[in-house]
């Protein structure tokens, strides 16, 4: 298990929310819905709507994180990441991160919130799924040190009718 002063996972909190002072990462609440479908819309060929965020925000155990640029309006969004706790695991359920802002850290940004809430929590194991061709967010998964416990076939349909399969991972937390 990992223990850690009772002020330093704060600390670095504050270092992920504030790193390069470009990006802030803040709590997601309901009026960010709007911003997240948005940005899920313009991520995936099956976004989300606001409705969908708002009432998975209102599901207990069901958290997220909002990126913006520093002076960006609420109504705007580099990135959101949602996630849903029970018990001692959690998964997450959706990141997506702006064109505008990919390879700048900032799905990482959103990952370390995540998982510091998660380490408070004295959660267990954290999962994700990912699609087999996204290499990019593979690539943050494997240094943050998610393994593949795995794999659904054809699970992800894009909007040409294409199929790619789903890695499952999985994230040990303590």
């Amino acid at each position: 298990m990992q223990w850690c002063w009772p002020w330093s996972w704060t600390l670095s909190l504050w270092d992920s929310m504030t790193a390069g002072d470009e990006i802030i990462v803040t709590a997601m609440e309901p009026g960010d819905a709007d911003a997240a479908a948005d940005l899920h819309a313009r991520t995936f060929d099956h976004g989300w709507s606001a409705d969908e965020m708002v009432s998975l925000l209102a599901q207990p155990g069901t958290f997220g994180f909002v990126a913006r640029r520093i002076g960006q309006p609420r109504s705007e969004a580099v990135g959101f990441i949602l996630a849903r706790q029970a018990a001692d695991e959690a998964e997450i359920l959706t990141v997506a991160v702006d064109r505008s802002a990919r390879g700048q850290g900032t799905g990482r940004l959103l990952m370390d919130n995540a998982l510091q809430r998660l380490y408070a929590e004295r959660i267990r194991h954290l999962f994700l799924e990912v699609d087999e061709g996204n290499g990019p967010a593979r690539a943050l998964y494997r240094r943050l040190r998610f393994e593949e416990v795995g794999r659904r076939k054809g699970y992800y349909t894009d909007a040409g009718g294409s199929h790619s399969n789903a890695l499952v991972l999985r994230r040990a937390l303590s």
